[in-house]
């Protein structure tokens, strides 16, 4: 009975052991609450180079539904058309989350465009040249009926670019979670309205590199992370 007693003790504190490891391994601060508060619509600028905002053009609104998926997951975004003097057209979107744990992952275009019913039609990894350092972006091509809207995005997660692909961002998600830091992140997106993805894709970096140009380092850093040169 002695030895019993003796096992069903070690089980309990072994077990109370693990408890309490896993509990003092739950991040707890997060690095939103540990530097300046971003303001998205502040940060970036309706006017830079060539480029203007557009205010009577509106990005594709997402369904209600969707609406109330990113009001859970974001603390701010940003949708916003911009044209330059040659008549060309950019939508921007800007996600910003300030908790990107477990219960805060981000909404993909590869989810969020399907439900506005467009088919994805290709989608490919690439890196875009951002002019301060090189970054891994994700490409799709979408279509709605006549409307064809090649698209470019990336994702960060504390100061890193994680990627398109979920293990990318659960590495950098436990890369934090052993410091015991909940990080921020934000999904950047840019997108056009063209048949020749080749030349939309080529609009869009030089848009990305134009409006990153027009920002202090501090900003680009919040957007790109620490791009590698």
């Amino acid at each position: 009975m002695r030895i019993m007693n003796t096992r069903h003790l070690a089980l309990a504190l072994a077990m109370l052991a693990a408890a309490g490891l896993a509990f003092a391994l739950t991040p707890r601060d997060k690095v939103a609450d540990q530097g300046p508060k971003l303001d998205l619509d502040r940060m970036i600028p309706k006017q830079f180079g060539a480029w203007n905002m557009d205010e009577n053009i509106v990005p594709l609104q997402p369904d209600p539904e969707t609406t109330a998926l990113l009001d859970k997951l974001y603390n701010q975004t940003l949708m916003r058309t911009y044209v330059n003097d040659k008549g060309e057209r950019i939508m921007l979107s800007i996600a910003y989350g300030g908790d990107q744990s477990e219960s805060m992952q981000v909404h993909k275009p590869e989810v969020c465009y399907p439900a506005q019913g467009f088919q994805v039609v290709k989608e490919f990894d690439a890196k875009l040249d951002t002019g301060v350092g090189t970054i891994p972006v994700r490409r799709l091509v979408t279509a709605q009926g006549m409307r064809i809207e090649p698209v470019t995005y990336w994702m960060t997660i504390g100061d890193k670019v994680a990627f398109g692909h979920t293990a990318s961002w659960k590495l950098e998600q436990l890369r934090f979670g052993l410091t015991g830091k909940i990080p921020d992140g934000l999904l950047f997106r840019v997108s056009s309205i063209s048949d020749d993805d080749a030349r939309a894709y080529a609009l869009q970096d030089r848009f990305v590199k134009e409006m990153l140009n027009a920002l202090p380092a501090e900003s680009r850093t919040r957007l790109i992370g620490r791009a590698t040169l």
